[in-house]
Order: C-alpha cells, then structure tokens, then sequence
C-alpha cells in the first residue's frame, strides 16, 4: 500500500507502530493501572474518560472470563496457516472496543498464526488517518497483515456490521447518538456475547 500522505508510506507507519505495539496483557494490565489511578489514555484527562475507563477495565475482565466460542468458529480459526498480525488502534475510554479486544485476543490465542498488537490511536495519528471510518478517527480500528508479504490484507472496525446496523439506524432516527443509546449497546454487546464480532472476524480471515 503506497500512500504516501504525509511523506510516509502506510507500510512504513505500521513498521513504526509495531515497535511500540503493546501484547493484549500489557493493554490490560495499562487499563487496569489507569483505572486504579483515575486516568486514562490520550492527551486529554477528564472525569468522564476516567470513568469509562474504569468500566472497560470491569468489562474486559468478565469477556476474557465468559467469552465462549462454537467448536465450529474454533476450527475455523484453527484451519488459518497463514502468518498475519492484527494491529489495533484503540483507547482505554473506549467503549466499543471492550467487547470486541477480548474477541481478538480469544482468537489469537487459539491459533499462534495470528499475532495481535495493539496501539494507542492518539500516539499514532498518522496511521489513524489512513484507515478513517466515514471520515472519521473511530476506535477500534484493527488492520491486519500478512506477516510474509508485509501487505495490509484487510481492516475491521470500530464495530461489528450488526452493531454498525444498529447505530445508523438511530442515527437517522434522531440525528445522534445519546448517553442512553450507548447504555442500550452496551446491554445489546452482553446479550451477543461476541458472537457478531467473532463472526465478522471468521470471514475477514484468509482461510483456504
């Protein structure tokens, strides 16, 4: 991928990102050291990051305890011989990403074939900018790639198409979305499981 805005090539950004890339654990274990401490990622510190910080600490937590898998979607997962990194941007405030992390890091476990990084959107702007969502610097944003070729075979996020259904469609209902919308998809993110981001996922994956 030769885009070349800003001077350097996509390809080189991600070179560069992955050096200070973080393991699923360290992202967990920041999380979680911010959350004690009334924090968050970003430039930006105010007392709402810091409490949605604390409730994706909580979150994630109870994914990586709960989360489940079909015997289907493992062997699925387990059939990939191919060598890729998924490299996510996202934030510690962020609340799409508290269901969807866990996801990744469930599949990535299950096959060594897969290597998952993660990186802080704000420390890596450059790089968010190249794979913008309507536009915009939506998080989660995973970009995955073949560790062989060093291609970008693919992107994903910040949510999964049943929830991305969800969200347009209220907007277009009322324009934006409200504290008590968010509330609502955090209800529905329980009650899927991870299952629609799983299955994103699956079919995103360069299987035979």
């Amino acid at each position: 991928m030769e885009n070349k805005t800003g001077n350097k090539t996509t390809n080189v950004l991600i070179e560069e990102s992955l050096l200070k890339a973080m393991s699923y654990n360290e992202y967990i274990a920041l999380v979680k050291k911010l959350a004690d401490e009334g924090k968050s990622t970003g430039p930006e510190q105010t007392e709402a990051l810091t409490n949605y910080t604390q409730l994706n600490d909580r979150r994630m937590k109870r994914w990586d305890k709960t989360l489940k898998f079909s015997t289907e979607a493992q062997e699925q997962i387990l059939s990939l011989d191919t060598k890729i990194t998924w490299l996510v941007l996202t934030e510690s405030w962020c609340g799409d990403a508290s269901p969807s992390l866990p996801v990744m890091h469930k599949i990535s476990e299950l096959n060594p074939n897969i290597s998952l990084k993660i990186i802080l959107r704000d420390a890596h702007v450059d790089l968010m900018n190249r794979f913008l969502t309507n536009g915009g610097m939506s998080i989660p944003k995973l970009i995955a790639i073949n560790d062989v070729t060093s291609e970008v075979i693919g992107d994903w996020g910040p949510r999964s198409k049943a929830a991305t259904k969800l969200v347009e469609d209220y907007k277009a209902e009322h324009g934006k979305l409200t504290a008590e919308f968010k509330q609502d998809l955090q209800v529905w993110y329980n009650k899927d499981k991870g299952q629609s981001v799983l299955e994103d996922l699956l079919a995103s994956l360069p299987l035979k």
